[in-house]
């Protein structure tokens, strides 16, 4: 990218648009790779090294504001989340609290756990792409990345399948009130569906308590009365950021792996030949074509990174999807290769003491989708001419719409 290209970019960067920001990000990883972003106030970082520094220096930068809307919300919006009685979740929480509430967390959400449902993964995978093999053509992100994640994890959390839609539809309001731009009318529309999704948890949790069934906020219940150190109003925060992380960001993972390897037809191929080769192809789409591309942090105190002095009470974006493309890390990084050997060094899931709880689960889910895509329908093709548009955000790269062939004919 010529010097000139690289000034357009930077000039025409708008931190909501991720439809197709990759050369932005190179440009400011090559000429300010640590940019104070004047329509935003935001500090934009955008190398992989000082990304992990950043997410390692925890009191330095703090997470408080992770969650917290980047358009502050009007009276009516804020009154309607006060009176819900609105606490934070996991991820923006600070030590002590957090590591003792994910210590808790991270007996229920491990290896026992993940074994136990494998087996109902691969049932859900199964039952949905039959049904798509009937349809041929359709919107792949609607009809099998939208319904299969949330399926699975809410079969692990005791989610009923009745409610998977209206949960589903109350996790984009979240994601909207905290990571969107959004007019008044649509903050207070939107801050209900986030109170509802927050009295559901709760619901969910004094429900288990009364009724325990072998699920996840079951097994914290369980934890706390044998003496773990959490309170069910915490635990109905754990479920509240685990109900929106794990299905979200698989939902967008399994659009955006179909939009990349379609593009990558060698790569298809190769997998399809070759399943041992889904678990390096699951870390490079992870780099390549993450679901989360950016997060937040708070300076508490005057300080620097990568050499430049950032003063306290600057809002920091980091930019893993920059990170993840960083050529000091992944030679040829803006290329897309499955046998790429260091690719699980990629930023996706974080760093530091709020590296993603549920990681395992998302490459456990993916690779079986993976594996059973590739297998099932080696002709898949993205429908031609069709102009894939994302979610107007700054955090999740979120196609609206995947259009696909099975190439085994049917209509949509």
């Amino acid at each position: 990218m010529s010097v000139a290209e690289q000034a357009q970019a930077v000039k025409g960067f708008d931190i909501f648009d991720l439809s197709a920001p990759h050369a932005t990000w190179q440009a400011l990883r090559e000429e300010q790779p640590v940019y104070h972003d004047p329509a935003s106030g935001y500090w934009i970082v955008t190398r992989h090294a000082d990304i992990k520094a950043v997410f390692d220096d925890y009191k330095t930068f703090s997470a408080e504001n992770a969650q917290a809307p980047i358009r502050p919300l009007c009276a009516d919006a804020k009154r309607i989340i006060s009176e819900g009685g609105f606490t934070s979740g996991l991820s923006a929480r600070m030590p002590p609290d957090h590591t003792r509430i994910r210590k808790v967390a991270q007996r229920a959400f491990g290896p026992r756990r993940f074994k136990s449902i494998e087996p109902k993964i691969e049932a859900i995978i199964d039952r949905t792409l039959n049904e798509a093999a009937g349809k041929g053509r359709f919107d792949f992100f609607r009809e099998v990345a939208y319904p299969v994640p949330a399926l699975v994890l809410f079969t692990m959390m005791g989610i009923p399948d009745e409610d998977v839609p209206k949960v589903k539809e109350w996790a984009v309001s979240r994601a909207l009130v905290t990571w969107g731009e959004l007019s008044d009318e649509d903050q207070i529309t939107h801050a209900k569906g986030m109170v509802d999704y927050w009295a559901y948890c709760r619901d969910l949790v004094a429900a288990r308590r009364e009724n325990p069934q072998d699920d996840f906020p079951s097994d914290l219940l369980r934890a706390k009365a044998e003496g773990a150190d959490i309170t069910e109003e915490e635990i109905a925060g754990v479920m509240y950021s685990t109900l929106f992380a794990g299905h979200e960001t698989t939902t967008t993972l399994m659009a955006n792996a179909v939009i990349t390897l379609m593009n990558n037809r060698a790569a298809w191929d190769e997998i399809r030949q070759d399943p041992s080769l889904i678990s390096g192809a699951t870390e490079e789409i992870l780099r390549y074509s993450p679901s989360i591309v950016s997060w937040r942090r708070l300076a508490k105190a005057d300080t620097n990174i990568g050499g430049i002095d950032v003063p306290a009470g600057a809002n920091i974006l980091m930019v893993m999807g920059s990170g993840n493309r960083d050529e000091a890390v992944f030679p040829n990084g803006e290329a897309f290769d499955i046998h790429r050997e260091n690719a699980r060094t990629h930023l996706t899931f974080g760093y530091g003491i709020h590296f993603c709880i549920g990681f395992q689960l998302a490459k456990m889910e993916f690779g079986i989708m993976l594996r059973e895509l590739t297998q099932r329908f080696p002709n898949m093709t993205l429908q031609p001419d069709q102009q894939i548009n994302y979610l107007h955000n700054i955090s999740f790269r979120v196609p609206i719409r995947v259009d696909v062939d099975l190439g085994i004919g049917g209509s949509s």
